[in-house]
């Protein structure tokens, strides 16, 4: 056998011989067997087969042959000294031995470890650029396993080498710099190895002018490693590093240009002080660089426009050069013929052709987040917007097309309607150009903008909507593909316009290229009625059987990738319509084709993922409709987090022996029990008594993925107000756990769990008091947090606000602690049982400590302010406070009017002030007070030009308390 008995002399000979101490240079002595040399070789040939069985068979053979000690020696030998093999034999055979340096250097003998080292250095300066990189690439791999400190000759070896005269020996060390540059600027960048920057970025900066331009790029791109990063060595010579960039912005070597580019892309971002005083230079510059014939060179320079978006100067500076720039960009987002050939543009109809697997991008599921609503919203607004520039995914991820597209959206959003002097004759011309390529780029143009100039487009509208409308039906799918993008960045507009103008032809047209013959026009059609779905909401009630009938339809046209935007469309409708769409025609047009999907799908198929998702949405929606679907739907589910929950056990006791389990299944599976919760309400209770998922869920609140305890707080508090009967004998469990994840660092997770303590503590009432202790001081300390996002100061402020309710002695001596953020955080939240509740609880807290609001009263004001129609008893509690003020204030000499002071100082007359109405035709006042103090930015918009007898001036009013949706 290969590397047994005589065959291998290695055994031995793989210890180095050393010479005396005094000599500098160690050598090495190692020979191969040549039977031995011969098998591998025959390996490498045949790792290069398309064969997949004989892949197989060589990735077995070389996790054999790992087990020998020298076998890593062969593979450098035949890199470095097998000259007479061919070259991708050689190089292959190094990108082996990188593998296992990757996977086991740290069990590498070292006298194996010293031979590779030393033969690499040895042949840097190979005569073929295929080994020379090869050698490179082995190089820095060994020192990012952390051998810089233990190879020290490494980097001034790789300096020395740059001043040799052969230039195969210059390139290959610089080669070889660049990749360690890449890959280990940090602790090049530090004391560990004595600081090797300020000896290497100076000697770097004498290669900009070399006469080979292979050269000259690699020494840029080594300096560029250290821009973002402000690595000192490199601020110290930043003026030289610039002058040397000029001089080399004509350079006729692409590459050297594109690294030129991209080193003036991060300078802005650190150096905009050096780059502003020739900033006008520059951009005339970049104007010639984003139409350069190299698309790489065009690409890097496209970057400066995007980034230079995003700095406080750029208005200043770009706006003499918009009339310059605007067309250039313009003309980038046209499609080039290779983007045609790849996204086979001439293919009309292939809605019958099965997708690659490959194209279909890996999709993870979102955990559910509880949030409130507010007064202007119906949905809850993401932070992440799904309208991707133009996606074309079938070609390179990141292209000039989307760089220009993605450039000229920033820009719009930085100069608004200033930029549509520019923009608006050359749409004109674009949109009804008869060129089909051309056309369509003026319609990613119009979308591109819609964001940044909305408010001077809407003259427009009217005219270009349907137009728009008209060339969904164009000949060519890119184009009509486009327009459903386009048209989905104004569906706001179209909503807000009476529903036959645009909505409904829009709606009609969509419906018909959800169903069209391509596929990329059924995705982008899906993808844009989505979002018109979720600017829509109930206005689209009327138009639910058309809607449902073509989505069903879907179902049977579709191939798998489409099938998974299908779900999302579906979802987001029962979103949007909500209970509208428990009808039992709906439900049966819309539940067997689920249905079928979910039971054609394994429990291992990543397609569960958007499937559950979207059942999730529906579940929530048709509430009752869904009850006879529901008994399996909960088990699977169980199911699903039972078996996840134990591959998980078995992979921490035996990481070895099993792997780890993908916890989105048992993420997803939790946020389906959970719309099935909300949405079955109490008619769950059967389920859940017949299942053992409290005892699974308490295991998911402690997992370590905190998107594990995410989606398990939302569904402990689901469970809390359907069937809370059997959520109550584990309350004394689960507190503990919901009290350590009050950690606003993980906002999801602590979101969840501060929810769910809300929940618990309606139904306990005063059962909760052993329980305030646990949860009380991170609340009070989460509301005063500076930066904290919107839903997680509203759901703490409703979380406190029901614990006082239910426990007022035990949280009213806090509230002068909290009490200001918990009346600024619920100001815009609209009406619901959730509101009341907290509502109630700081009604009863005043009681008990009415010191604790005194200071802040006008806040509490305002935020009484924000209910539209409170229910009676909670009205009386809201004026029995304004009294007990008014009183006290009269009784200790000041007067109401005191604290209703005029912007000129002067106390206003009750009678003129805002008047303090709920719902229409309610009589101004409350309870005989005449008047009550306008809220902060509240009803007619008015601030508090007021004094507070014990603050003072209440200088800054809406800006600070404003609240809102994230």
């Amino acid at each position: 056998m290969l590397f047994s008995g005589k065959s291998c002399r290695a055994a031995e000979a793989a210890t180095p011989i050393r010479k005396t101490k005094e000599q500098t240079k160690m050598e090495y002595e190692w020979k191969p067997d040549e039977q031995g040399l011969q098998q591998i070789l025959q390996l490498l040939k045949e790792s290069q087969s398309p064969d997949t069985s004989t892949q197989r068979s060589v990735q077995q053979k070389l996790e054999q042959l790992n087990q020998y000690p020298d076998f890593n020696n062969y593979l450098i030998f035949v890199l470095t000294k097998l000259k007479s093999e061919d070259e991708p034999t050689r190089s292959l055979s190094g990108l082996i031995l990188k593998n296992n340096v990757k996977a086991h250097y740290q069990t590498f003998p070292n006298g194996v470890s010293d031979f590779i080292k030393n033969e690499c250095l040895q042949n840097i300066g190979d005569a073929s650029p295929l080994i020379r990189a090869t050698v490179g690439i082995l190089i820095t791999t060994i020192a990012s396993k952390g051998e810089l400190q233990n190879w020290p000759e490494l980097l001034p070896k790789l300096c020395t080498l740059l001043d040799s005269e052969d230039y195969n020996t210059c390139e290959g060390a610089f080669g070889a710099l660049q990749k360690i540059c890449e890959d280990s600027a940090e602790i090049l960048d530090s004391d560990i190895l004595d600081r090797p920057l300020n000896i290497m970025i100076p000697k770097f900066l004498q290669f900009f002018k070399h006469s080979s331009p292979k050269i000259r790029s690699h020494a840029i791109a080594c300096v560029n490693q250290f821009i973002i990063c402000r690595t000192q060595a490199l601020m110290l010579h930043i003026d030289s590093f610039i002058e040397n960039l000029f001089a080399l912005a004509g350079d006729e070597e692409p590459e050297v240009r594109k690294n030129v580019c991209r080193a003036l892309v991060m300078l802005l971002e650190v150096r905009m002080d050096r780059l502003l005083p020739h900033m006008h230079n520059i951009i005339e510059y970049m104007l010639q660089r984003t139409q350069d014939q190299d698309e790489n060179v065009a690409l890097e320079a496209c970057e400066f426009w995007l980034t230079l978006a995003e700095q406080p100067v750029c208005k200043d500076v770009l706006c003499g050069h918009l009339s310059k720039l605007t067309p250039v960009l313009v003309n980038g987002m046209k499609y080039s013929e290779i983007d045609i050939i790849l996204l086979k543009g001439d293919v009309e109809e292939d809605e019958a052709i099965p997708d690659n697997e490959q194209d279909i991008r890996p999709r993870f599921h979102r955990s559910r987040t509880v949030a409130q609503q507010h007064e202007a919203d119906g949905i809850e607004d993401d932070d992440d917007d799904d309208d991707d520039l133009d996606d074309d995914d079938t070609i390179s991820d990141w292209n000039l097309r989307k760089c220009s597209a993605a450039a000229l959206d920033v820009l719009a959003n930085v100069f608004r309607d200033d930029l549509l002097l520019p923009i608006l004759p050359l749409l004109k011309e674009l949109l009804f150009h008869p060129e089909w390529v051309i056309k369509e780029s003026g319609i990613l143009v119009l979308g591109a903008i819609a964001e940044g100039c909305m408010q001077g487009m809407i003259p427009y509208l009217p005219e270009l909507i349907p137009h728009l409308v008209q060339c969904l039906s164009d000949k060519k799918a890119l184009v009509r593909s486009i327009t459903c993008w386009t048209l989905s960045r104004y569906a706001h507009w179209v909503v807000s316009q009476p529903p036959d103008t645009f909505l409904k032809p829009l709606m009609t047209e969509l419906l018909k290229r959800i169903l069209d013959s391509n596929k990329r026009v059924q995705e982008a059609a899906c993808s844009a009625f989505a979002t018109l779905e979720e600017e829509a909401c109930t206005e689209l009630v009327p138009y639910l059987a058309y809607i449902l009938d073509t989505l069903v339809f879907a179902f049977s046209k579709y191939q798998h990738k489409n099938l998974l935007i299908l779900y999302d469309a579906i979802g987001t409708l029962a979103d949007s319509v909500g209970h509208h769409l428990n009808k039992p025609e709906y439900i049966q047009m819309l539940m067997p084709p689920l249905i079928q999907k979910w039971n054609q799908l394994k429990d291992e198929d990543k397609d569960l993922f958007p499937l559950l998702e979207c059942l999730s949405s529906v579940a929530t929606a048709l509430q009752s409709g869904f009850l006879p679907y529901c008994e399996p739907v909960y088990q699977r589910c169980v199911n699903l987090v039972q078996k996840t929950l134990a591959q998980a056990m078995l992979h921490n006791s035996q990481p070895d022996q099993y792997e780890a389990p993908d916890k989105d299944f048992m993420i997803v599976a939790l946020d389906l029990l959970s719309g099935l919760a909300e949405g079955l309400g109490g008619n769950i209770e059967q389920l859940v008594a017949r299942s053992n998922i409290l005892t699974l869920m308490y295991q998911c609140m402690q997992d370590k993925m905190p998107e594990v305890r995410q989606s398990s707080f939302a569904l402990l508090g689901d469970l809390t107000k359907a069937c809370f009967q059997h959520v109550k004998p584990c309350i004394a469990d689960f507190m503990p756990i919901l009290g350590t994840n009050l950690n606003p660092e993980l906002i999801s997770v602590c979101n969840n769990a501060t929810w769910a303590i809300g929940e618990i503590s309606i139904q306990m009432g005063a059962e909760m008091q052993p329980y305030i202790a646990m949860v009380l001081h991170q609340l009070v300390e989460i509301i005063n947090r500076p930066n904290t996002p919107k839903t997680l100061l509203e759901n703490t402020a409703i979380t406190i606000g029901r614990l006082g309710y239910v426990c007022p002695q035990e949280v009213a001596p806090m509230l002068q602690q909290f009490i200001r953020p918990w009346c600024t955080s619920l100001r815009n939240i609209r009406d619901n049982e959730e509101k009341d509740s907290a509502f109630r609880g700081i009604c009863t807290m005043i009681s008990v400590n009415p010191g604790g609001v005194v200071q802040d009263f006008i806040f509490f004001c305002d935020a009484v302010a924000s209910w539209v129609n409170p229910k009676d008893d909670l009205r009386d509690m809201f004026c029995k406070i304004l009294h007990g003020f008014k009183n006290q204030s009269a009784r200790v000499g000041l007067s109401w009017g005191l604290y209703t002071v005029g912007d000129n100082g002067e106390p206003l007359d009750p009678g003129k002030m805002l008047p303090f109405t709920w719902g229409k035709g309610s009589p101004a006042g409350v309870g005989g007070l005449g008047a009550v103090p306008a809220p902060l930015g509240g009803v007619g918009g008015r601030c508090w030009p007021w004094h507070c007898s014990h603050t003072g001036v209440i200088e800054n009013c809406p800006a600070n308390f404003e609240g809102g949706k994230n």
